[in-house]
């Protein structure tokens, strides 16, 4: 299991690859303030604080799903679980997007499972260091499907704030497509819809405390 001090470790060094704070969130499944705050304590090329400097920190969640992610009979089982979580929804659908990085070998396996063609969308959040992110936006693949008005379903890892999945439904919207259903292996948020658009997990994290 992860602490702390490991997930500041590997956003340092992240960092050090030169990943933007939002790539990082995404590699750690966790949430932009998150890497954020994750990056700046640690002893990577950002920050010259120490990690003892500023006790606390957002909070949120981490999930590491690599022991299903190093290894593709494990993916294909996963894969087919989220597939049958969307078996129902629409018959005519014949896409699947994947929002990358993590969200794309899932969704390739789900489409595979449900017999879709496969497509991309990189989410503005990769671009994302320090600046607003109104000013940035994602972007298909021209290397696989296009969206062509067609229906599709989504396919991620995670879902954290709902802001990715949100995007990714606009942007399917905006090339005239129609997202039908959304699938991820772990909800942080334990929505049922995104922009009225269903969303179902094969997890839901739901926290339980004075706060809540």
């Amino acid at each position: 299991m992860k602490n702390i001090d490991d997930l500041m470790t590997s956003a340092a060094e992240l960092a050090e690859r030169g990943l933007s704070k939002g790539e990082i969130a995404d590699e750690l499944n966790v949430s932009r303030e998150t890497a954020s705050w994750l990056v700046e304590r640690s002893d990577g090329p950002e920050s010259k604080n120490t990690r003892e400097a500023a006790p606390g920190g957002p909070e949120d969640i981490h999930v590491d799903w690599n022991a299903i992610g190093r290894d593709s009979n494990r993916l294909g089982h996963i894969g087919s679980a989220m597939a049958d979580l969307l078996s129902k929804q629409g018959e005519a659908v014949d896409l699947t997007i994947g929002v990358e990085k993590a969200g794309a070998p899932l969704a390739t396996t789900v489409a595979r499972e449900l017999d879709t063609d496969l497509g991309t969308y990189a989410p503005r959040k990769h671009q994302w260091d320090d600046d607003d992110m109104d000013d940035l936006g994602g972007t298909f693949s021209r290397n696989f499907a296009q969206i062509r008005d067609r229906e599709c379903y989504v396919v991620d890892d995670t879902i954290t704030s709902g802001t990715t999945m949100t995007e990714t439904v606009q942007a399917i919207r905006n090339q005239g497509g129609e997202p039908v259903a959304c699938v991820v292996l772990v909800d942080k948020q334990g929505v049922s819809d995104i922009e009225g658009v269903p969303v179902y997990s094969l997890v839901q994290v739901i926290r339980v405390g004075k706060d809540n």
